[in-house]
């Protein structure tokens, strides 16, 4: 009997937290009609300057739309859509494509280019923070199967300090990349699952 006490307490709880958080993913589904043309149906973009959503952490989902909504990231085709964003709207709207799965990466990887890009994630310890299989973590974003593309320009973002809103960690390992390097791990990244 308390053990049936204890488990309807934590449902309970979390169902309160959960609207309490606004973290309703049919809302979140409204709300992302906006957001189609760019990431695509369910966030899986098909359009390799835009990342893939589905997958995300909503932890991470929602720092990058706070972030992007404060000014503390800058992407102009951004600013129109999170400018009136609120709390709730951000936090359905990552609820929504995290709760979404990733689809499969057409992008055509070198072997040798990955092999490579493998071996620079190993020097540089990027599954520290992204973890292993690169799925990420809390504010930590999946990277695995994202579009070569992206993962190009942000990395030279964060080189280049053009992108930080990252509390410095990516900023002082992509200082330490070349151009070759980034590449490779781009490779590398898009090839994963």
């Amino acid at each position: 009997m308390l053990r049936k006490l204890v488990l309807a307490a934590a449902a309970l709880a979390a169902c309160v937290m959960g609207s309490a958080w606004g973290q309703d993913v049919e809302a979140g589904r409204k709300k992302a009609e906006a957001c189609i043309a760019c990431h695509g149906a369910n966030g899986n973009s098909p359009n390799p300057a835009f990342p893939i959503l589905a997958g995300q952490t909503s932890r991470y989902l929602y720092l990058q739309l706070k972030d992007f909504k404060e000014g503390r990231r800058s992407e102009p085709q951004m600013d129109p859509f999170v400018k009136n964003l609120s709390r709730e709207d951000m936090f359905d709207l990552s609820a929504f494509f995290a709760a979404q799965k990733p689809a499969p990466n057409k992008f055509k990887a070198d072997p040798a280019k990955v092999a490579k890009g493998k071996a620079k994630a190993d020097e540089v310890l990027c599954t520290m923070c992204h973890l292993g299989g690169f799925k990420g973590q809390n504010e930590i974003p999946r990277v695995a199967g994202q579009h070569y593309e992206y993962v190009v320009k942000q990395m030279k973002d964060f080189k280049t300090a053009k992108r930080t809103n990252d509390a410095g960690n990516m900023a002082s390992v992509s200082k330490t990349l070349s151009d070759q390097d980034i590449d490779n791990l781009a490779h590398y990244l898009a090839n994963l699952d």
